[in-house]
């Protein structure tokens, strides 16, 4: 899409350091959005904020915790007076421990829950009155192919995408009367920092490659369009739904 099809939006996107988050916020800016860059590292949302500047777009940047009730308020307000009311939410923040199930720790437990379902709730809660008010929003959850199919010692990251698709599908009904639409993205294999462990070691990379239909790994560009396309007027007619992006690794 070129046509600034997003001018005038002001975007959230939490976890938007690295990684998909990034990705998203400079495609947001690159449609003419006002993005509001938020993540807990204030040296890598300048860096971004940077670079969504040196081609043409606007950006903030906010360093918050998004696990932190407090925090999340704070960031809110921050967000309001540098921008104005937010227009879009991308939650976006997420982590993935991998290990048994049996040797995770309770805080461990609640720390991939907070940070990738208690996350989305708390920002979701501080940016949709605003949305109300202006009778149009877009709130995008980042699930992933592991709230629709599993596998070993990921039972935390599945149990907290899962969550965040049953989040998105009550949000949906909810906000309809308001013209809020609410919908998740279900990325899949991604070359990520979150995917190192995997795609460092060339025994595990070739042998995951083996289970894509498509041969490769995901281009974190990739989900920019996506994510560009469902913010628009144009999907306003899309709700309550999840679309993956998994180069079929879901369809096997």
């Amino acid at each position: 899409m070129a046509d600034r099809s997003l001018y005038g939006r002001v975007a959230v996107v939490t976890g938007a350091s690295k990684g998909l988050g990034k990705q998203m916020a400079i495609a947001l800016a690159q449609e003419g959005a006002v993005v509001a860059l938020v993540a807990r590292s204030g040296e890598l949302l300048e860096k971004i904020k940077v670079e969504i500047e040196a081609q043409g777009g606007k950006a903030h940047f906010f360093v918050a915790d998004v696990r932190e009730e407090a925090e999340v308020g704070r960031m809110a307000w921050q967000v309001r007076e540098a921008a104005g009311a937010p227009d879009i939410l991308i939650n976006n923040a997420g982590i993935n421990l991998r290990k048994p199930l049996h040797e995770f720790s309770l805080e461990e437990w609640h720390r991939v829950m907070q940070t990738n379902l208690d996350s989305a709730f708390l920002c979701t809660r501080a940016f949709v009155p605003g949305m109300i008010e202006k009778k149009f929003g877009r709130v995008i959850n980042i699930a992933s192919t592991m709230a629709h199919v599993a596998l070993a010692y990921r039972t935390a990251y599945c149990t907290s995408k899962a969550g965040l698709l049953g989040m998105t599908k009550a949000l949906a009904l909810e906000l309809a009367p308001h013209g809020i639409t609410a919908n998740a993205i279900s990325p899949g294999p991604f070359a990520t920092e979150m995917n190192t462990i995997l795609t460092q070691d060339p025994v595990l990379n070739a042998e995951f490659i083996s289970k894509i239909p498509v041969g490769r790994w995901g281009k974190v560009e990739e989900i920019g369009p996506l994510t560009v396309f469902l913010c628009s007027d144009a999907a306003g007619f899309i709700t309550g739904t999840d679309i993956l992006i998994d180069g079929g690794w879901t369809a096997q």
